[in-house]
This record gives C-alpha cells, structure tokens and sequence, in this order.
C-alpha cells in the first residue's frame, strides 16, 4: 500500500516556513495551508506551534 504523503518527515524549507507564515497571516484554514504546502495538516499544525503562528480553526 502506498502512504497518502509521499514526502514523509522531510525537513522544512525556508522557503516553506516564509510561505507558512504568509498564509498563517492572511487567516486561510489549516486544510488549506497543508494543500498549498503539500504537506499533512498535523505536520503544517506542528510547524506552525513551533514558529508561534495560530492557524484559522476552519476546515
């Protein structure tokens, strides 16, 4: 069986903690945020808790 993320426990990039933080401002939802970043919404809620950003609570 083939796991859902094929990017599993990759380190993040600058790049994708910049576009983190950008995202996490505008106020988009946790789902949304992990789609754009192609990363799992529990990987992209750890980051964020990490860098000390609150994500949108929407699904």
């Amino acid at each position: 069986m083939k796991d859902k993320f094929e990017r599993h426990k990759q380190p993040w990039t600058a790049a994708e903690i910049d576009k983190l933080h950008t995202l996490a401002k505008k106020g988009m939802a946790l789902k949304a945020i992990a789609k754009a970043l192609t990363r799992s919404e529990e990987s992209v809620k750890v980051r964020a808790k990490a860098e000390g950003l609150s994500i949108a609570k929407l699904h």
